[in-house]
């Protein structure tokens, strides 16, 4: 991780370079070009969670590219629904253990990938095709980093999610004289003003198990800073350490905000809440935005905006969804054939636009992406990135879920001290 995140210079200079170079295209994946290596053979099952708004779209956008492209290689989408990966990573955990693998499958880059698959040698190294593909100069360094372990890289990114958005309902705004707050003192005030009035503050559904985490690992950003975020996950701050108590402490407040029913909605449904005005505000991943416009057809900082989460201005909580190659499959070459468009700029700008996301690549098309597109990507070449808890980039699979189940607990019973000890008595795992 401390090495991931010292190339974050490196990245901001890549990012400036490739503004300037005329080249986006020099990888097309054209149909005749088979830089993986041999020849294609045999079907290839795509396995994801990615059955939602927007993110369904995406993926379907991608799999038509492809077909395009590729018309002899059959695909099989094996998406599974349901706990927004949970699910999906069970029957995973299972074919993998069974010596079953799909061809390819939907990791998130960081520890998800490098402690649950890479270090069980359930992973071929990709170094081939990224070379024969000219990426090596075309994926920020820092994101390479993050899908390799050693000298080998293991999976290809396909996108950037950003986990420090807020999403706003911006008549609520407007009818109450609302103004973005910056810090978590302004959100405070906002919220006071809104329960006044009778509007849910926040929306949150936490029917699974991850959508308060991802509030908990932004008011630790907030408190700890990002320097400090960044020692936490590195073993080098205790869980309880004064300002994760202190951020214990202002996340039980935050709760304080959520609507009543929010065990039994999803991040979907609690979405539909502020895109019906009856809650202001929603902090969640920018798939959101991908929900917002494709499934509730809303207009983009028309009906509803966007403001990183208070007090992590100018800071990135970063979530990328990664494809790999899993050891022990039959058809290796019709795989890498899917990858090469997966880490296509044609690929890149099918799936990003429609799933909310923005491109993992340093010279994707800014014009087809609307305005939280173009900011985005503009955020992301200067802000400084946190690698997100919830979504399996900053520790193990195994602290991950006993984070969850802490956070599950301190949401109903809100004792600051027996959540931070839970966590800290996890911390081993991280």
């Amino acid at each position: 991780m401390k090495k991931f995140f010292g190339l974050f210079v490196l990245l901001a200079l890549a990012l400036v370079v490739s503004a300037c170079s005329s080249d986006s295209t020099s990888d097309s994946p054209d149909k005749s070009k088979d830089k993986g290596g041999g020849s294609a053979e045999g079907p290839v099952e795509i396995f994801s969670w990615w059955t939602g708004a927007g993110e369904e779209d995406g993926l379907l956008a991608l799999i038509d590219l492809f077909n395009k492209l590729h018309p002899e290689i059959k695909v099989e989408n094996a998406a599974v629904a349901g706990g927004a990966g949970t699910n999906a990573k069970a029957v995973l955990a299972t074919r993998m253990q069974g010596n079953d693998p799909p061809s390819t499958f939907q990791v998130h880059g960081g520890e998800e990938l490098n402690k649950s698959w890479v270090a069980a040698d359930k992973m071929a190294p990709l170094n081939d095709l990224y070379e024969a593909n000219g990426w090596l100069d075309k994926f920020p360094e820092a994101l390479i980093e993050l899908v390799s372990n050693g000298d080998n890289i293991y999976s290809v990114p396909v996108n950037v999610h950003r986990g420090n958005v807020m999403f706003y309902n911006k008549a609520v705004f407007d009818e109450h004289g609302i103004e973005v707050p910056t810090t978590l003192d302004e959100f405070f005030e906002v919220a006071d003003k809104l329960q006044a009035a009778g509007v849910v503050p926040l929306a949150l559904g936490d029917k699974e198990s991850w959508e308060a985490t991802m509030i908990f690992e932004n008011v630790l950003a907030a408190e700890l800073g990002r320097d400090g975020y960044l020692q936490l996950f590195a073993g080098e701050i205790d869980f309880t350490d004064e300002r994760v108590v202190a951020a214990a402490e202002k996340f039980g407040k935050i709760l304080d905000y959520v609507n009543e029913d929010h065990a039994s909605r999803n991040w979907q449904d609690s979405a539909q809440l502020v895109a019906e005005g009856k809650a202001a505000m929603i902090n969640m991943g920018d798939w959101a935005k991908g929900y917002f416009v494709n499934d509730l057809k809303l207009v983009t900082n028309q009906d509803f905006g966007y403001f990183a989460f208070p007090d992590t201005v100018g800071d990135f909580a970063v979530i990328t969804d990664t494809f790999g190659l899993p050891k022990g499959i039959e058809n290796v070459e019709s795989t890498k054939q899917f990858l090469t468009v997966l880490g296509s700029v044609e690929g890149q700008d099918a799936f990003n636009p429609l799933k909310g996301s923005i491109p993992a690549r340093i010279d994707a098309d800014p014009s087809k992406y609307d305005d939280y597109g173009k900011d985005t990507i503009e955020d992301f070449k200067t802000a400084q990135l946190y690698p997100s808890l919830a979504h399996g980039s900053a520790a193990s699979e195994g602290f991950v879920t006993k984070a969850n189940q802490a956070v599950n607990i301190f949401v109903t019973q809100r004792d600051v001290k027996n959540f931070v000890e839970a966590l800290q008595n996890a911390a081993p795992d991280m």
